[in-house]
């Protein structure tokens, strides 16, 4: 190497940014250009993964190895077995991971590269079908594949043009949408979705409203016909409180809520006799609520659009069995709700009813 090469380049804040913006710009037309491209050939392949009675079995090498890790990945927590397979390592030994039930989904932009050309041989007297996504149909992995996707001749990014960069984005482009279409057509669901993704933030999103809520021993609880004085006696609890008491009737069920504001609002409007009469009179009636088993994230969003800070959690019956306070999905709430009201409101109202005398 010589000294100058040795030598980095300088470049200026601006032309960084400009290069910068090359490279996303050509990744993004060579994007284009492949939307156009896709035919009939990419439902073929479609069809294969969705009647894959086994598994998706991933295999480059390089750049596009490390590409089909991630759309193994994808597959994999979108309804589609998936594994991947090291194409230079199924030649000592690993070829036997591979069951006859399961697709081949092979990436080489070349479609010559060495260790994957060696190894369709040995897929083919498997008898396994092969979904090639390749830079050439004519290539030697296009032609041995069942089906090719082919990216057409694309033009590597930055200043030497070599490095994997349009190519490997290409791939991935095509594993997304391979995946993502193969599981809309087995009809993966929010709730699928969150059975696969139970860890994070994004499980907690996905979660059900038992797994958040705040069981019956962390709420307060009381009959509707107690006075306002005798649950504010009877319901104290350790640690920390919601700010709503939930009310029940003689069948236990959720008859109303009183929060911290409706108290403070007594004493506000100087209403203290109300305070020996039946919490039934002051409570809010029939509140929102929502059932055991409802999504966390529907959930949360009613919060949100009412601006409400508690929110009963109730059985099949009507019985209450937990409550969602917002100090624990803060977090959650749409940027917009927390930002038009950054300090939560206590106040729950009920669902407006009509009177049929009106």
């Amino acid at each position: 190497m010589s000294m100058e090469a040795a030598i980095p380049a300088e470049l200026s804040p601006f032309e960084q940014l400009r290069h910068g913006r090359q490279i996303i710009k050509l990744e993004s037309q060579a994007l284009a250009g492949l939307v156009r491209r896709l035919d009939r050939r990419f439902s073929d392949a479609v069809k294969l993964m969705h009647g894959c009675r086994g598994s998706v079995i991933v295999s480059g090498m390089g750049k596009a190895g490390l590409v089909g890790q991630k759309i193994m990945a994808t597959l994999a927590s979108t309804g589609t077995r998936a594994h991947c397979l090291h194409p230079a390592e199924a030649m000592h030994g690993d070829l036997g991971r591979i069951h006859r039930d399961d697709v081949m989904l092979v990436l080489s932009q070349s479609g010559e590269t060495e260790e994957v050309v060696r190894l369709l041989p040995s897929l083919g007297e498997l008898g396994l079908p092969v979904i090639a996504v390749t830079g050439r149909a004519d290539s030697t992995l296009g032609r041995a594949a069942t089906v090719t996707i082919e990216l057409g001749p694309l033009d590597e990014a930055g200043a030497l043009g070599l490095a994997p960069s349009t190519s490997t984005t290409a791939m991935l482009a095509v594993g997304d949408a391979l995946a993502l279409v193969t599981s809309q057509m087995r009809n993966f669901g929010r709730a699928d979705f969150a059975r696969f993704h139970p860890a994070g933030s994004l499980g907690q999103k996905l979660s059900k409203v038992e797994q958040l809520m705040r069981g019956l021993d962390q709420c307060r609880l009381a009959p509707d016909s107690q006075t306002v004085r005798e649950v504010l006696v009877t319901v104290s609890r350790p640690g920390r409180r919601t700010g709503a008491i939930m009310l029940v009737d003689a069948q236990n069920r959720l008859s109303g809520i009183f929060t911290d504001s409706d108290l403070a609002r007594l004493f506000e409007q100087r209403r203290d006799p109300e305070l020996d009469r039946p919490v039934s009179q002051v409570m809010t009636a029939n509140p929102l609520a929502v059932r055991v088993g409802s999504m966390t994230t529907d959930a949360v969003e009613m919060m949100g659009k009412r601006k409400i800070s508690e929110l009963p959690v109730i059985d099949a019956e009507s019985r209450p069995a937990g409550m969602i306070d917002i100090t624990d999905v803060l977090g959650m709430l749409p940027k917009e709700s927390v930002a038009e009201d950054p300090a939560p409101k206590c106040r729950v109202f009920a669902e407006p009813k009509t009177d049929p005398a009106a």
